[in-house]
């Protein structure tokens, strides 16, 4: 029974033991796997025997061996797990391989002893015991794997301890490896902390207690003999306690450097049996072609006997290093020294290369002898070889470490040299590329980089290269830059926006102010405009014009303005809903500047002008709908100051010429808004008083007389013609003249403009032969217009004056010389002019018979048969006004074409149609207006038919002309309204086609 007890008692301990062990194993700092699975096993373990301790169990030899063993193997595993949370982690790294074996063999032993409890002769159950045999079976096949990476690192730490190796990069890649594998930073202080504390612990410490894979003494001694963690203090001190001990020539090798059969200096000597060395791949040579005598003494060898003569290889070294720091000495000397001979210096760079490139060792010399300013100072040579090199050797020195790339940029002026190399030739341009990428990645180099004038312009102008690397080193590069918010800037007001676009949409919130103050700020290109907006812009800049904070509305405004004067973006902004946030802040006179509104005014504006574009018109884009809207808009003309009012002006002008236009000229035509521009044609500025003018003409445009007759008095009218006669600007005279044209042909109106010496103003502006083309062009229309008020038959007086002044030549000139409209304008004077003709045609008198005899007869007007004179009867065949209207009757313009036909018109009369008739017929007339039987425009066609009706009264002309207008007078009759087929038939008739009693039609 006591024996039972202890037994139980055993069991329990035990189980304490394992279930302890499994807590430690939760902190191990490796191989958290590998211990993941010792402790699931020990943790079925701990739960058996305890269920086991529960039981009166008997001992017997077999239990206690089992016992015995559970205990030991539970404080082994115990003692690994508080190793491997404890002991330095370089440490446990490196004996990666031992603890893994200790584990299995732990897990193994643990699995043997349950193995040994006799689960026959105990009273269990037969779960419990199948339990513990099918553990006992999965612990025995229990297998652990050290990491990849640690059997790596092991690996090479062998092969370098064999080989004596002491290659500074072999060294600096075991400790990066062994951090990455232990998750710690690789910099040089964090890695010496390490290795200087698993020094400690290994001088401390007696380590019977777990033995190691590896001599832990010859790892670090290897570590430390390859310099990989010598601080730069100490790299120099060494370096320069051998530089100093040099004398003035190389030392020449011993003879027992030169391998005895290639007579070459060793690099892996070797020892055979007869005691001579040889270079290994030499003597293998030897052997492989069926020599196995030595080929110094030619007694026989060994040929399975090769023994490294580390001795030697260490002198041949050592002699290397100490030609190679004589030679990295000399070769600055030259370089210093032979500056203006090319070749000396281009030979001396070569060579300095070629060292630079065998080991790493020989960069860190060359770092340490001041190589670095000497180079960047060669990158100022005229020689475009001793560049390139130049280049070509810092960036090799660039990309060793980030204490290179410090050295390089704290040499005075060396980022310039190297961006003067970038806007040279090709292969040079390149060099100094991958140079600046190079040194791109650390935080010094990239805030200096956007100080140096040029240099990301010309990287922003290298993305138009052909040469798709260059592109790729111009975008990583200027991708690091970016990191810097002042190089962004800089890239921005280079034309590349990429990194701004994405600060704007991802930075923090400064950062976004930032950016949209620099949109707002540089000058962009109108392809730069269109791009930004492209790339997604607008969202981020309306975002600003809803913040609370001044700043942000301010840069988001303006950066909107700059955007906003090409009509694509224009449309963009409306489309993305740019509208109603901006006319929000135009309305919120009380929590903006005046300036800010201003801006906010001219950014509506441009908005308004995309309106007038094609693309506008496609889609039914419109800026303002409603007869609100518009009123409110407007209303704020009376309650701004002249900025915002020019603005305003400026956008209703522009909505008027839009695809909508004819609606917002009518709504506002409708909310009395020619009351107020009348007022503001007397504004103080003159331009608030232009385009107030432009807008009025718009209004007057389309021929609603009633609006204008109550608003437009006989002050407004002295006014426009004030404007006229004082004005300097094109734009506002041409305005104004144009609305004195469009105002309504009433009498009251004329006299006006008359008692107003309109017509003396007028014929000055079409007779001043001092102007420009711009003022011809846009003046004159507008003035031949306005001189309709005056040439109106019902006033022969006035029409005098039009004659006296000598207008009817130059209106005969306009007929050829003008736009459509000013043509247009010109033939309808010229009408009604000519209408007045026939009464003012004075009769031929008739001379005594005895006269007739001695005199010629006087010939009259062929179309007025009388005596006609321009200035006198306003004749336009006397003006020679009659071809240059048959020529209008061609016109596209179907208005000018109209307005000609109906000038010509003019010679046709019931009484004197023969005559008129063959005036038209002498000038060609007859054929264009038959012509215009087939027009499309209603007007011109019924204006033509008339006219055919009375020139076919004429018999010669019936019979001359008749046969050429058939088809379309009968296609008249068969399709267009009543009445014009009722005259299309009695043409018909006329010309025989039809009897005269038909009344078909």
């Amino acid at each position: 029974m006591a024996n039972g007890s202890v037994i139980s008692a055993s069991f329990f301990q035990v189980s304490e033991l394992l279930f302890d062990t499994v807590h430690v194993a939760k902190e191990v700092l490796v191989q958290k796997d590998n211990f993941k699975v010792l402790s699931m096993y020990l943790e079925l373990t701990s739960s058996i025997l305890k269920e086991l301790s529960k039981q009166n169990i008997e001992c017997s030899e077999s239990l206690a061996n089992a016992l015995k063993i559970l205990n030991r193997e539970g404080e082994v595993a115990k003692q690994l797990a508080l190793d491997c949370s404890k002991r330095n982690k370089v440490y446990l790294v490196i004996n990666c391989r031992n603890i893994v074996k200790t584990l299995e063999r732990s897990t193994k032993e643990i699995g043997r002893a349950l193995g040994l409890i006799p689960l026959a002769s105990l009273d269990v159950s037969s779960g419990i015991s199948s339990q513990i045999s099918k553990l006992c079976k999965n612990m025995l096949d229990a297998e652990y794997r050290a990491a990849v990476a640690e059997e790596e690192i092991v690996g090479k730490l062998e092969l370098g301890i064999q080989e004596q190796n002491a290659d500074l990069s072999c060294a600096k890649n075991l400790l990066v490896r062994i951090a990455e594998a232990l998750g710690i930073s690789d910099d040089q202080s964090t890695l010496e902390n390490e290795l200087g504390e698993f020094k400690r612990e290994l001088d401390d410490t007696n380590r019977k207690d777990l033995e190691e894979d590896l001599p832990m003494e010859q790892m670090i001694a290897l570590l430390e003999k390859a310099n990989a963690t010598t601080s730069a203090g100490d790299k120099e001190k060494e370096y320069f306690e051998k530089r100093n001990s040099l004398g003035k020539q190389p030392l020449e090798p011993l003879q027992k450097f030169e391998c005895p059969l290639s007579h070459d200096i060793m690099e892996d000597p070797v020892e055979t049996s007869s005691r001579h060395t040889f270079e290994r791949s030499e003597i293998e040579k030897w052997f492989a072609e069926g020599n196995t005598n030595c080929p110094v003494t030619d007694i026989p060898l060994d040929t399975s006997v090769l023994q490294p003569n580390k001795a030697l290889k260490r002198s041949i070294e050592e002699w290397k290093e100490r030609n190679t720091i004589f030679t990295i000495v000399s070769i600055k000397q030259k370089l210093q020294s032979n500056e203006e001979q090319e070749q000396e210096v281009l030979q001396s760079l070569d060579n300095l290369q070629n060292l630079y490139m065998e080991r790493e060792l020989h960069r860190e010399w060359v770092t340490i002898e001041g190589y670095i300013p000497v180079l960047i100072r060669l990158l100022g040579s005229k020689s475009r070889e001793i560049r390139k090199r130049a280049l070509a050797i810092v960036l090799i020195l660039a990309k060793d470490g980030e204490e290179n790339k410090g050295r390089i940029i704290k040499v005075d002026n060396a980022l310039e040299s190297i961006v003067h190399s970038l806007a040279r030739r090709n292969e040079e341009s390149k060099l100094a590329l991958q140079l600046l990428l190079v040194l791109s990645t650390t935080r010094a180099a990239r805030d200096l980089m956007g100080n140096v004038q040029g240099c990301i312009l010309l990287l922003v102008t290298m993305l138009s290269s052909e040469d798709s690397q260059v592109i790729r080193d111009v975008n990583e590069l200027l991708e690091n830059l970016s990191f810097v918010d002042q190089n962004i800037i800089q890239m921005a007001k280079a034309n590349y926006f990429k990194p701004l676009l994405k600060l704007l949409s991802s930075g923090v919130e400064d950062v976004k102010m930032l950016m949209a103050r620099t949109l707002s700020e540089i000058e962009l290109t109108d392809h730069n405009k269109l791009s930004i907006v492209k790339d997604g812009a607008l969202g981020q800049l309306l975002e600003l014009l809803s913040q609370g904070d001044i700043e942000k509305r301010k840069f988001g405004v303006k950066a909107l303005l700059h955007l906003s004067n090409l009509p694509q973006n224009g449309l963009q902004m409306i489309r993305e809903g740019a509208a109603g946030p901006l006319f929000e802040l135009l309305y919120s006179h009380s929590l903006l500047s005046p300036t800010l509104r201003e801006q906010v005014a001219e950014t509506i504006m441009h908005l308004a002008t995309s309106t007038t574009s094609h693309e506008a018109a496609q889609e039914q884009v419109s800026l303002l709908g409603s007869e609100e809207e518009i009123f409110k808009l407007f209303s704020l003309i009376s309650l701004t100051g002249p900025d915002i009012q020019i603005n305003i002006l400026k956008t209703f002008h522009a909505m008027c010429q839009s695809s909508s236009g004819f609606d917002i000229r009518l709504k506002l035509r409708q909310l009395s808004a020619v009351q107020v521009l009348v007022q503001l044609c007397e504004a103080d500025s003159p331009t608030v008083r232009a385009n107030a003018l432009n807008l009025f003409f718009s209004l007057t445009e389309d021929g609603d007389d009633s609006t204008f007759l109550e608003h437009v008095n006989q002050r407004c009218v002295e006014t426009l013609l004030r404007i006229i006669k004082s004005s300097n600007d094109v734009e506002e005279i041409a305005a104004a003249m144009g609305i004195i044209a469009n105002l309504p042909k009433d009498a009251q109106m004329a006299q006006w403009l008359v008692d107003a010496e309109a017509v003396e103003i007028i014929c000055n502006c079409l007779t001043d032969g001092n102007r420009d083309a711009l003022y011809r062009r846009r003046v004159t229309e507008s003035a031949v217009g306005a001189l309709c008020h005056f040439t109106v038959s019902t006033n022969q007086e006035w029409q005098r004056k039009i004659a006296e002044a000598g207008i009817i030549p130059v209106l005969v000139q306009l007929l050829t010389s003008g736009t459509s409209l000013t043509k247009q304008y010109a033939a309808i004077s010229l009408k009604q002019l000519s209408e007045s003709s026939k009464s003012l045609s004075k009769p031929i008198k008739k001379r005594a018979v005895f006269l007739c005899c001695f005199s010629a007869p006087a010939l009259g007007c062929p179309a007025h048969q009388g005596i006609c004179t321009v200035e006198s009867s306003f004749c336009i065949v006397k003006a020679n006004a009659v071809e240059p209207l048959v020529k209008l009757l061609g016109e596209e313009d179907f208005g000018a074409c109209e307005a000609s036909l109906d000038a010509l018109l003019t010679l046709l009369d019931d009484q004197g149609i023969e005559h008129g008739g063959k005036v038209l017929d002498e000038v060609k007339a007859i054929a264009p207006i038959i012509k215009l039987l087939s027009s499309q425009v209603p007007s011109l066609q019924g204006k033509s038919l008339k006219a055919l009706e009375m020139i076919f009264r004429v018999n010669e002309l019936n019979l001359k002309y008749g046969t050429s207008a058939h088809m379309a007078l009968v296609d008249i009759t068969q399709n267009k309204n009543s009445e014009m087929k009722s005259l299309a038939a009695k043409v018909l008739a006329q010309l025989g086609v039809l009897g005269k009693q038909s009344s078909y039609f």
